[in-house]
């Protein structure tokens, strides 16, 4: 290339964090190459004060960005996986999905113990409903609060005493460099969590820069999220749908682990399956099918989301 790479991103500080690695890991890979960042304001930063289910989704965090690169604005974007919808816009490719961070999400509280250890009635802020509906699977008793904002408002928020718990995804505390002296992780056995989290996608138009970006792709890594979005497209899952899948691939196996709940956590499907990696999208479509038979469906009609 003869100018620079664009690289699009949101302007968050865990959005720049994660936008900064991507660029000198493909400046690792292709030396003399340069990079800007271009920042983007997108729908999902304008209403911080309003769920996401009542506002459009996960995809208002990547609908201007995608639109800047099918203009020929910037180069490529970078995304939080989890916030791609399961289609991806007309014209764009996924052209790298570097190693996969932590997928777990952590429980931070003011004191020692996690979440086990807070009293009866204690406030637990998330803004997720996958998040809710496990918190109130797992602990009946206490109360679940809308918690929006970046990383660090949310934490101000837990420091001020406005609820007693936050639930974040570990990956983004490790891209900030913050270590909490009160983090419990939630292991995915019991708290899976959210299709694509700790992985970072890399979007590009097919032509263009999309072969320097292979440069940066982890196979294990894509396979793993192409399963668990596989699995969101056949179960026809929405902003409005409590649902987590999370994939492993060891050498040539791949397990797959998925829910779909109720948003009062009083019912939750559950699933597992293994297979060869290379078999990843049908063996996560295969186990969403399942559990749409098993109870997932009903639960999907029930909140208008289902097929």
């Amino acid at each position: 290339m003869t100018t620079a790479l664009r690289i699009g991103t949101r302007g968050s500080r865990l959005a720049r964090a994660q936008a900064e690695w991507v660029q000198r890991c493909v400046a690792a890979a292709h030396p003399g190459l340069t990079s800007e960042l271009v920042f983007i304001r997108t729908s999902g930063d304008r209403f911080l004060d309003t769920p996401l289910s009542a506002v459009g989704g996960k995809g208002l965090f990547v609908k201007e960005i995608e639109e800047a690169l099918v203009a020929g604005e910037i180069d490529c974007a970078v995304h939080s996986l989890k916030d791609l919808p399961a289609q991806l816009a007309p014209g764009l490719v996924l052209a790298a999905v570097p190693p996969r961070e932590d997928a777990r999400d952590v429980v931070l509280t003011r004191t020692d113990g996690g979440l086990e250890a807070l009293p009866v009635g204690a406030r637990i802020g998330t803004s997720s409903l996958r998040r809710a509906a496990l918190l109130r699977a797992w602990r009946r008793e206490v109360e679940v609060v809308a918690l929006r904002g970046n990383v660090d408002t949310r934490l101000r928020k837990l420091e001020a005493g406005e609820v007693d718990a936050v639930v974040l995804a570990a990956a983004g505390l490790r891209r900030l460099g913050i270590n909490h002296p009160h983090a419990a992780p939630c292991e995915p056995e019991h708290f899976l969590p959210a299709i694509g989290q700790g992985a970072l996608a890399i979007e590009s138009r097919p032509d263009g820069v999309a072969h320097l970006l292979q440069a940066i792709e982890d196979r294990p890594s894509r396979q793993a999220i192409e399963a668990e979005r596989a699995l969101l497209v056949a179960v026809g899952g929405t902003c409005v749908t409590p649902l987590a899948a999370h994939a492993t691939v060891t050498g040539d196996a791949l397990i797959i682990r998925a829910l779909i709940a109720q948003p009062d956590g009083s019912r939750v499907v559950r699933g597992e399956a293994r297979g060869a990696a290379s078999a990843g999208p049908e063996i996560g479509a295969a186990l969403g099918r399942r559990l749409l038979v098993e109870g997932g469906a009903e639960i999907l009609r029930a909140l208008g989301a289902g097929r």
